[in-house]
């Protein structure tokens, strides 16, 4: 058996996809359509909240951070990602495979807490609206970005620190990124710390922010019943849909992979792998989707963006009233 100690100059290869490597070619079609699905709707969604001023709230910038954490881990997944499936391009070095790591799972730690930061936009909106200025001020928004961001830098920081003390048996990750548990699988020595850290950050990550998430929306549910008016009522439950899909989009997939990476023993490899990559991208997907649904301010700067556009292509000569 051979027996690799980390170095900075050390080569890892991705192996993609296992079992399918034949067909990597037809598997970058969906993920190269997604990739630029992301890029569009998230770079869109950025581009309208950032210039026009009536979507400077908090529901707002906190949308905005979450397309800009969506976005960083789809750059950090993708290009490579399409790189192995359309040139074969397999090797990566360890310190750009750790970096990656870091920035997948940080963005991920990110995304998560922003949920949080807005399950309590959601509950400040509802239950305490005539204070909603008040409370969610420009200058909170900004700490709790900065708090998502330090939560994301400081959990994930330990793995490739934890990973660096490793010797590994082989160099082949069987993956299409650099997961932490799929180099840990790798390892030839101890690996305990790094298994319960892992799982830590989990259970902390998903565990609590799912809490905090589930409380916030258990007082919205109570104010809701409380209410007299069926319209009232109506408009509540409407201002928390788009956040309670995106939720849904986010977490489901992520913890059904979780699982199945744990105790899905009799699972296709190539079923995990597939997977695992489709939690990280389907939420940065739907999520300009769902808000573009159910925000009908998004759905007015869409429709004035794309009537200033089609004003202008068809030139100064053929404007409504010029002669």
């Amino acid at each position: 058996m051979l027996i690799f100690n980390h170095s900075s100059f050390m080569i890892f290869t991705l192996m993609g996809v296992p079992g399918l490597e034949s067909q990597h070619l037809w598997l970058s079609l969906p993920f190269s359509s997604m990739f630029l699905a992301i890029l569009i709707s998230n770079s869109a969604i950025l581009f309208l909240v950032a210039t026009e001023p009536t979507l400077h709230t908090p529901m707002y910038l906190l949308l905005a951070l979450l397309m800009l954490a969506d976005l960083i881990s789809t750059l950090a997944l993708v290009p490579k990602l399409l790189c192995l499936f359309w040139f074969n391009d397999r090797d990566i070095a360890v310190n750009a495979c750790f970096t990656q790591m870091f920035f997948i799972h940080g963005a991920s730690v990110v995304r998560s807490s922003l949920l949080v930061a807005m399950a309590f936009d959601r509950f400040v909106a509802v239950c305490k609206p005539l204070h909603y200025s008040t409370i969610l001020s420009h200058s909170l928004v900004g700490r709790l970005g900065l708090v998502a961001l330090a939560k994301g830098m400081l959990l994930i920081l330990p793995m490739p620190l934890l990973l660096q003390r490793l010797t590994f048996c082989h160099t082949v990750i069987p993956h299409t990124y650099c997961d932490h548990m799929a180099l840990v699988k790798m390892a030839c020595n101890h690996t305990r710390p790094n298994r319960i850290y892992g799982l830590f950050v989990i259970l902390l990550v998903v565990g609590l922010d799912l809490l905090l998430i589930g409380f916030s929306y258990a007082l919205i549910l109570r104010a809701v019943i409380h209410l007299n008016s069926r319209n009232a009522t109506r408009k509540a439950l409407n201002t928390c849909s788009a956040h309670l899909f995106v939720i849904l989009v986010t977490y489901v997939p992520a913890l059904f992979s979780s699982i199945t990476h744990r105790i899905g023993r009799n699972i296709p490899t190539h079923a995990h792998i597939l997977l695992s990559n489709l939690y990280l991208l389907l939420p940065s997907m739907l999520n300009p989707i769902i808000y573009g649904i159910k925000m009908k301010e998004i759905q007015d700067k869409v429709a004035k963006c794309l009537g200033r556009g089609a004003a202008w292509a068809a030139g100064p000569g053929n404007k409504p009233g010029s002669k």
